[in-house]
């Protein structure tokens, strides 16, 4: 079966495009070329493909060349740029180069270990992605490994927000995706389980939830043995069941064509193992979806 079979219509998504990011090779090329006209005809196609928001993602270069790319980049498309930088500099840099006309940015992302972020809200409104995988335990930075450690940075991030005075429908939270190819320590059943959690708690309403789901799949071929392509139904596998869990936006490709898939799909049947496994057992379901 493949995903053209009995297939329901495509996911109602706020697709964030992912394509403008450096550890992308074709777009790293075109960064190290000094290609700008390349990069914005990445940020036009995406918009023409239905992207919600366009993200810009330069790594490790200087905040000036983040500035460069948003004025280039904002008059050259319709929809509002996800400012992406861990970078404190990068991300205002970015934030002070869009036009004062520009629709309202989403800033990707702010994690407890940032919370210094909020404070460029002041200079720019924007939507937050805030990053909920990560927290400081003792002190020091470690990722979040249970539900419950998701949770609990989200509430933490929550109330940073409300000081900040960023609405709550305007909050956008990722608790991180691990590539299902290493996932031996339960992440993807982490994040269910935290996605479930804030759609249950009334004090997160009105919120958004988003994850990096090309992230999802990299490190896995991309065919099974049948020569059937496998990573895209994965992917849909994944937004069958976090859907109806709160997840709304993605950090994703336009050209995918996200839809939720029919019970019985193998790959839905895949991940629903892989959900209920722990440890290898989950790489070994994995192997058997790719070897069927």
């Amino acid at each position: 079966m493949d995903d053209r079979h009995k297939m329901p219509p495509p996911c109602a998504l706020t697709i964030i495009g992912e394509r403008i990011n450096d550890s992308i090779p074709s777009t790293h090329e075109l960064y190290e070329r000094g290609d700008l006209d390349g990069i914005v005809a990445l940020a036009r196609a995406q918009a023409d493909g239905g992207a919600a928001y366009i993200d810009v993602n330069i790594g490790r270069r200087p905040p000036e060349r983040m500035a460069e790319l948003v004025r280039r980049i904002q008059p050259a498309v319709p929809c509002p740029l996800s400012i992406d930088s861990p970078d404190h500099a990068t991300a205002q840099a970015g934030l002070a180069a869009l036009p004062p006309d520009a629709p309202m940015p989403i800033l990707n992302s702010i994690s407890p270990l940032r919370t210094e972020m909020f404070g460029l809200y002041a200079l720019r409104p924007f939507r937050p992605i805030l990053l909920i995988s990560e927290n400081t335990r003792d002190g020091r930075a470690a990722p979040c490994r249970t539900a419950e450690e998701t949770y609990a940075a989200a509430r933490q991030l929550l109330a940073a927000a409300q000081r900040a005075g960023i609405p709550i429908r305007d909050c956008i939270f990722d608790p991180g995706i691990a590539p299902l190819a290493t996932d031996t320590e339960g992440n993807l059943r982490r994040l269910m389980d935290t996605l479930r959690m804030l759609r249950d708690d009334p004090a997160f309403a009105g919120a958004h939830a988003s994850v990096g789901l090309s992230n999802f799949t990299v490190m896995l071929p991309s065919k099974r043995a049948d020569g059937t392509p496998v990573k895209a139904p994965l992917e849909n596998a994944f937004l069958t069941r976090a859907l109806p869990l709160g997840l709304d936006h993605i950090v994703g490709s336009v050209t995918r064509g996200y839809q939720t898939l029919p019970e019985g799909h193998p790959a839905l049947l895949c991940l629903d193992n892989c959900l209920a496994a722990d440890g290898y057992d989950t790489l070994l379901h994995v192997q058997d979806f790719y070897s069927a």
